[in-house]
């Protein structure tokens, strides 16, 4: 029907060229009845397709012949097609070559036109393109390069996958690793050459441990080579650009066996760098390192399939481990290079470098470089530092561009909740840096780090050493392992706290017990069963309790902070977070707990950490004044020798930031269930109304002053509801309370012994003020707090009654029904100073009732 139809345009009128003609008469022709046509037509297709059934290719090898003739027929039609438009004068081959490609090829050759690259002449993205290319070719209809294998099956030895350290049954799950790597700035004969490209393939196969079955490989025009190898585990393919010296390549295997230590030979195998295109012809024909460009690759690993949940979790290489978000999984970086990838006995170790495409010079990078302040590399990433990330069973736990802000966040803030920490426990910290922020206190006779892990240690020594850095500190060492007051112990650090301070181990004197202990181990919510032994075990947490001094301070990197999008906290990710704050807030000693944020630690969001204390004590230090703060390090810290300051980030004004715990904590606290009674005082009753004192507003002014004769004789002001019926729960006088000015234990202490200087008279301004302090202020309600807040608006002229059937205004949060504050919670921490001041009317008060609160009030 094909040639039939042929032979029909080959007979029909030219409707091309210009000019007019005449249309000749038509030839006599035959009349045939279309339904003859019709059923002569089926006729014909019915025996044709009979013949076919009865005499056609029968057997496997016979259909895939027919097959491939009829695939080879239909390309020869498209190349005919391709013929007709090229002597027609549309299109033909471009590029470079051309036809001069055309006429190197053996006769029976056909050409495919690959799609035109733009060029790309940015020396940034891919450098200059290369016009002279020494070897032209193309070969479409049959691979120029394959092995087709002898079509053996092949049975992978069992010893193959246990060396992975996987399970025998892995290759048969629906699952399997995908590997992206991207090479610039390569040799353009090689990225050109099938035969050297599959050599190199069949090479990194090799390497790699795996089996390759077959390879198949086409060059195109003008330029470029694209070829497949089949594996057993699956397939690795590639595409070149020799023009721009790119090649992009794909390996995946369904395989246990690890790809990661396959990206190094894949580098070496197929990076060969190219000559710089400014280089000179003596420098072409004798070529030294440098005048070579610099190969770059980028590279991206995944896992794919469909896994076992537990399988996907002990993976550390899952998409969603930490190693897998930073490093492995993503693909636009200028430096990825991995520095260390062991398994100790207890945990994985990965060390990496990273340096993103976008990310420009540090403060330092800038000082090293000699930057100036118009220099274009600021915007670049040309002088920036890579950064040093560490990786424990894949999960991150330092970075070094933010250790610092990180460990500093966590020691700092429970070491100055101590009067004078001397004892200090490190529980974990294998890295150094929790070591480091301890000695800086001057304060401190002994460290003693308990770390499992004694080649983590080792490998921090060679490989982080700025985090064990002490070169710095006056009187320390250059090592802050080699600090003559830090003990290093090898041992899990659990089984310590038992032996040495458990139910069945001896009392220890005070001298024996640590002031400070620094739990720096893993999160809470890392799904370890570790975490349950060190976070969820009442009776380690009272071994812990058991070694610490009376003021003793407790402090747990607790992970990521929540959100207020958070579920109840005993149900989501963070429920063993939960269980161990409810075990410590239960603990008969505890007396305190205070929990806090810090965003600049590197992660993806907010770390945070909780300080539990033994005594009341350790909140008026908590709380104090960013000032103190300030002076309490300048009295602490000890000097360096450089004259920077040991501290890079914690100051005063950091602590005071770290003192009430943000929204998100207070939100999930008051999820649980039964909802905590302090959870329906977060904010003022917006239904009831405030009542004011306004001494120059008649109208606005809710309440009337009268003189009257107290008990004394003395004249006293009592205060009256004037306009309105004051309802219960109504505030009072909100203005004038939230106005009291606050003053601390040690204010006060200063202002008396003023007074009892010797021979400085009567400080009768200071007497007076004591007095009124005493009269008409009050402590705060915080068990250990020095504040105390003192009255200054028509508040302080309400009459004290020790008559409760004639009081009528009380405190806006009542007495918590178990009598005393909460050990834990964030309410009370958001809230204390509103909790503080605020007054309520207690019941119904007529218009013209006197108002009346108790003695007690803030007892």
């Amino acid at each position: 029907m094909a040639a039939a139809a042929a032979a029909s345009t080959a007979a029909s009128p030219s409707s091309g060229g210009g000019g007019s003609s005449t249309a000749s008469p038509s030839p006599p022709g035959y009349s045939v009845d279309v339904r003859i046509f019709l059923v002569v037509i089926t006729a014909a297709m019915a025996i044709s397709f009979g013949v076919g059934v009865a005499f056609g290719p029968t057997t496997a090898a016979e259909l895939a012949a027919a097959r491939t003739m009829a695939a080879q027929q239909q390309q020869r039609s498209l190349l005919a097609a391709q013929e007709a438009v090229a002597a027609a004068g549309v299109g033909g081959v471009g590029g470079v070559g051309g036809d001069t490609a055309n006429k190197s090829l053996s006769a029976g050759t056909k050409m495919v036109q690959q799609p035109r690259r733009l060029p790309t002449d940015h020396a940034v993205e891919l450098g200059a393109r290369v016009r002279n290319l020494n070897e032209k070719h193309v070969n479409y209809e049959k691979p120029s390069y394959e092995d087709l294998g002898d079509g053996t099956i092949v049975q992978r030895a069992s010893a193959h996958d246990s060396a992975g350290g996987f399970d025998d049954d892995d290759e048969h799950l629906p699952q399997g690793q995908h590997l992206l790597v991207d090479i610039k700035n390569v040799n353009a004969e090689f990225l050109n050459s099938e035969s050297r490209l599959a050599d190199a393939m069949v090479s990194v196969v090799e390497s790699a441990g795996l089996t390759l079955l077959s390879y198949h490989c086409h060059s195109l025009s003008p330029a470029g080579v694209s070829c497949v190898g089949v594996l057993l585990e699956s397939h690795i393919s590639f595409h070149t650009w020799p023009e721009e010296g790119v090649i992009t390549l794909d390996l995946f295997t369904c395989g246990p066996k690890p790809l990661l230590p396959v990206i190094r030979d894949i580098e070496a195998k197929f990076g060969l760098p190219r000559l710089k295109a400014n280089a000179t012809a003596t420098a072409a024909a004798n070529p030294t390192k440098d005048d070579y460009e610099e190969v770059k690759s980028q590279w991206a690993h995944e896992l794919r399939g469909f896994r076992h949940p537990q399988g996907r979790k002990n993976n550390y290489l899952d998409d969603q481990s930490d190693l897998a978000f930073w490093v492995t999984g993503e693909m636009d970086m200028e430096v990825k290079k991995q520095i260390v990838s062991t398994e100790s006995p207890f945990q994985r170790i990965d060390i990496w470098d990273i340096l993103d495409m976008d990310d420009t010079p540090s403060h330092q990078d800038g000082i090293k470089h000699n930057l100036t302040p118009d220099d274009p590399r600021w915007l670049t990433n040309e002088v920036a530092s890579p950064e040093r990330l560490l990786f424990l069973d894949g999960t991150l736990q330092s970075m070094s561009e933010s250790e610092r802000e990180y460990h500093e966040a966590l020691v700092h803030p429970a070491m100055f909740a101590h009067p004078h920490p001397e004892r200090v426990a490190i529980v974990g910290g294998g890295e150094g840096a929790t070591l480091r922020e301890v000695l800086k206190h001057d304060t401190v006779t002994e460290a003693v780090m308990i770390e499992l892990d004694e080649m983590m240690v080792d490998i921090a020594k060679e490989h982080l050493p700025f985090m064990s850095d002490c070169s710095d500190l006056v009187g320390s060492a250059p090592s802050c392992f080699d600090d003559e007051r830090a003990t290093v112990l090898y041992e899990d650090g659990r089984a310590y706290f038992f032996d040495k301070y458990g139910p069945s181990a001896a009392e220890k004197t005070e001298e024996e017990k640590f002031d400070v202990i620094v739990l720096d181990a893993l999160d809470p919510e890392d799904d370890a069963e570790i975490a349950d032994k060190l976070y969820t075990d009442d009776a380690f947490l009272t071994a812990l309790y058991r070694s610490m001094s009376d003021d003793g301070v407790l402090i747990i990197q607790v992970g990521t902070a929540p959100s207020i999008h958070d579920p109840r906290a005993d149900l989501g990710v963070y429920a063993r977070r939960e269980k161990m704050f409810k075990l410590l807030e239960g603990h008969s000693e505890t007396a305190a707990m205070f929990v806090y944020e810090e965003a600049h630690c590197g992660f993806l969001e907010p770390h945070s950490f909780l300080v539990v204390c033994k005594s009341d004590g350790c909140r008026k230090r908590w709380y104090a004044e960013s000032d103190e703060i300030d002076f309490a390090i300048y009295e602490r810290i000890l000097d360096t020798k450089s004259s920077e300051p040991a501290l890079v980030h914690f100051d005063g004004s950091t602590q005071r930031s770290y003192q009430i715990p943000p929204r998100a904590w207070e939100t999930v606290y008051c999820r649980r269930e039964p909802e905590p009674f302090e959870c329906a005082y977060r904010g003022l009753d917006l239904t009831k109304e405030i009542h004011e004192f306004d001494w120059g507003d008649e109208e606005e002014n809710s309440f009337e002053v009268k003189v009257t004769k107290g008990p004394d004789g003395k004249n006293e002001p009592r205060v009256y509801a004037a306009t309105d019926d004051i309802k219960k729960g109504d505030y009072i006088m909100a203005s004038d309370l939230a106005a009291s000015f606050t003053v601390s234990d040690d204010s006060l202490d200063n202002l008396k012994k003023n007074t009892e200087l010797v021979g400085t008279g009567r400080v009768t301004v200071i007497e007076n003020l004591l007095e009124y302090v005493d009269r008409h202020g009050h402590r705060s309600i915080a068990p250990g707090s020095s504040t105390n807040y003192v009255e200054v608006g028509g508040s302080f002229m309400i009459r004290r009654s020790d008559n409760e059937a004639e009081v009528n205004i009380g405190k806006w949060i009542p007495t918590h029904p178990s009598g005393k504050i909460p050990v834990y919670s964030p309410v009370y921490e958001r809230r204390m100073r509103s909790f503080d001041v605020f007054l309520v009317a207690t019941r119904d008060i007529e218009e013209g009732e006197e108002i009346v609160k108790p003695v007690n009030l803030w007892a």
